[in-house]
């Protein structure tokens, strides 16, 4: 059987992004303005969703998976963390934005967007992953 899709590349970059508990419950149950209270997450939104190629999928615009984790840590001696404290083990919740990029897209145009998420990130060492993938596309 001959596949009837064709596929895209792109560069993926995912960012875990803290939040408070009160955000990830409200989040969890469906309150998607819950995104704009916390100032960092919806900085990152706010990024996404002006006119660039991040999330850029033709006919829908500033696309962007969002899911709920938790972070782990232990803030080495001489770290100035955000939460927690040196030496000590910190749980954050945190909310985990997938984002696609046509893989053709040029550095000299991804680097201020990757630029602009560290700049909005809270953490003193943000936790932002790049790779890539191929996304299947109707044929």
């Amino acid at each position: 059987m001959t596949r009837q899709t064709a596929t895209r590349d792109v560069t993926t970059i995912r960012v875990n992004c803290p939040i408070s508990a009160t955000t990830a419950a409200a989040i969890a149950s469906g309150d998607h303005a819950a995104v704009d209270a916390e100032p960092a997450l919806a900085a990152m939104r706010a990024i996404v969703a002006a006119d660039n190629p991040l999330g850029d999928f033709g006919l829908y615009r500033a696309v962007f998976e969002l899911s709920l984790g938790w972070e782990l840590f232990t803030p080495a001696t001489g770290a100035d963390p955000t939460l927690g404290a040196a030496g000590q083990e910190t749980m954050s919740p945190t909310a985990i934005l997938s984002i696609h990029v046509d893989a053709a897209v040029p550095d000299s145009q991804l680097d201020p967007l990757l630029n602009a998420l560290i700049a909005a990130h809270p953490w003193e060492v943000p936790v932002i992953e790049l790779g890539k993938a191929r996304l299947l596309l109707r044929a």
